[in-house]
């Protein structure tokens, strides 16, 4: 008999912990499937009492910016089951109760049909889809590039202004360092939406562009490139989150390797373009060109681009229905938001550095990611060095010379099946491992792109660097510079996309951290750069820069065997 009831109470406390993970599963997946909005933090420890009883509960967030103490804000509470099982007892199992459900309020205003209500971005024809991706990459690209084409007119503006290289090079600096400031904006886009950003952001970009053109001396050259930094970044800051609009999860992959491709594109072809232009009329013309194309962006913008952020549309459906049903009830959720716009600027300008400094993975990929784009910039003073220096190239042959960034960085991109083809079978082993009933994802899954391009990196820098005497044909230090553009892009990718696995409820806040580092040493590498050509030599100097991406290789690595046991130890993660 004895025997019989320890047995019972086992069966019972196993099919008590089997229907507890099934309900933790559906939860998990039927948030998954709803709001990408939406992200279940870790659950806390349980409080234990005295009987070896064990309860907790989980708490959904629907905004990282939204602070908790706010009045308006009103965390949703999902209890789970109490847990207790003893086999020494004799107490009877309750039976599980299902999580409680809020009634869906009738007057809330949704999408008909998900995805296929006519107001939905995602019910858009294929083609108009990626015809505003393509607006929008172009526009990417315009920005980025503004920064490189800058460097070609060095010889005209510094004979007309009497200034040195150096002082020259603080208006490559500057304009980087506003682009650091760039997620500031991207906040702003929660209360007007993305067309009002893209608008008023490409009319300041073109404003700050024509100082440069008329600019009599280099104080007003520096001043004006700052703030076009800083213009240009309110449309990089929110360009993203557009593909996020028009494509489902299922649908992004090759739109959003497409787009994440174009800000590096940028300032690989302004040299080539603006050698061209320097090489054959007025330095100034450099950024007349700039003036021209910006133009022409914000007019595709103006007239072929529409709002896609859903709250925002959701917000415009509800006010029409209230005005054809005279029925004020309707309403959209972002128009019960509490929230203030300096608050949510404060909070977006502040939870970066918390997570810069209290997080191991984000300190050490982003100053990783740092190192390579510091790199890419200061490449753009050591190329002219090397293939002027060295191979009597021209002006616009020296231009040319960064064909190999561009077709490395195109190159790159069109790895991104491979990565996703990885990704899935990783997850169908796990799965397999664990005896599931689907493939099992991990933030870790992203890491292979990072893992091997941390390989090419330092080989594509040690190849253009030794390779860059006169005495070996100029091919060859420029397929160097490819294999590094390849590696380059490969790293960057498998970052963003780690981060936003990894810190689903806070990727804004991360992304951002990262571009603010990115984009500090994109603008001080260029300031020694050439020196450290001059003093050490074009080979030693390479070395230096393939060593400094040498000691940031293994944690790729790292965090690929242990990023599982970071991510269980951190309070802004997911945990497995």
């Amino acid at each position: 008999m004895e025997k019989d009831l320890e047995k019972a109470d086992s069966a019972a406390y196993d099919a008590l912990r089997q229907a507890e993970q099934e309900t933790r599963h559906s939860m998990s997946g039927d948030i998954e499937k709803g709001n990408d909005y939406v992200a279940l933090p870790k659950p806390t420890d349980a409080c234990h009492n005295n009987d070896g009883n064990s309860s907790q509960s989980e708490t959904i967030t629907l905004d990282e910016n939204e602070d908790p103490t706010d009045p308006g804000i009103q965390p949703v509470h999902i209890r789970t089951r109490s847990r207790s099982a003893t086999r020494d007892s004799k107490t009877s199992v309750p039976s599980p109760e299902p999580s409680p459900v809020p009634a869906k309020d009738p007057f809330e205003v949704t999408w008909d049909g998900g995805d296929a209500d006519p107001l939905c971005p995602r019910s858009m024809g294929l083609f108009r889809k990626w015809f505003i991706v393509f607006v929008t990459c172009l526009g990417s690209a315009c920005v980025t590039c503004a920064s490189s084409i800058y460097t070609s007119s060095y010889a005209g503006m510094n004979a007309e202004f009497h200034c040195s290289e150096i002082v020259a090079t603080l208006g490559l600096s500057t304009f980087v360092l506003g682009i650091a400031l760039g997620p500031a904006w991207s906040p702003l886009s929660e209360f007007y939406g993305r067309r009002p950003i893209y608008l008023g952001s490409f009319i300041l970009f073109i404003i700050w562009l024509i100082p440069s053109a008329v600019a009599q001396n280099i104080q007003t050259m520096i001043i004006a490139r700052f703030f076009q930094g800083l213009t240009g970044a309110a449309f990089l800051s929110v360009a993203g989150g557009t593909v996020g609009d028009l494509f489902s999860r299922e649908e992004m992959q090759a739109p959003m390797a497409f787009f994440s491709v174009a800000p590096f594109i940028g300032p690989s072809i302004g040299p080539l373009v603006g050698g061209f232009i320097n090489s054959y009329i007025n330095w100034r013309w450099t950024h007349y060109v700039m003036i021209i194309w910006s133009f022409v962006i914000f007019v595709a913008i103006f007239f072929l681009v529409p709002e896609t952020y859903h709250p925002v549309l959701l917000r415009n459906k509800a006010r029409k229905l209230r005005k054809e049903t005279g029925d004020d009830r309707h309403y959209a959720p972002i128009e019960k938001m509490t929230k203030s716009i300096i608050g949510t600027v404060g909070n977006a300008l502040k939870r970066p550095f918390e997570l810069l400094v209290k997080e191991p993975m984000i300190l050490a990929l982003n100053l990783y990611s740092a190192i390579l784009l510091g790199v890419l910039y200061l490449f753009f003073g050591a190329f002219p060095l090397v293939f002027e220096g060295n191979h009597g190239f021209n002006l616009w042959q020296s231009g040319l010379s960064f064909m190999g960034l561009f077709v490395g960085m195109a190159a790159g991109a069109s790895f991104a099946p491979l990565w996703g083809s990885i990704r899935s079978r990783l997850m169908v082993k796990r799965q397999h491992e664990l005896g599931a009933d689907a493939p099992v994802s991990e933030p870790e899954d992203r890491l292979p792109s990072v893992m091997v391009g941390a390989l090419l990196v330092p080989v594509g820098i040690f190849w253009f660097g030794w390779t860059s005497y006169a005495s070996v044909h100029w091919i060859v230090p420029i397929i160097g510079s490819s294999i590094f553009a390849i590696g380059t892009l490969f790293v960057f990718s498998g970052i963003f996309t780690f981060f936003v696995d990894t810190y689903t409820m806070y990727a804004a806040s991360v992304l951002a951290s990262n571009a603010f580092v990115r984009c500090s040493f994109a603008a001080a590498f260029p300031l020694f750069g050439v020196q450290m050509y001059h003093k050490l030599g074009d080979q030693w100097a390479s070395s230096l820069l393939a060593f400094l991406t040498v000691a940031m290789l293994p944690f790729p690595f790292l965090f690929f065997k242990y990023g599982k046991q970071l991510r269980n130890r951190s309070k802004f993660a997911v945990s497995s």
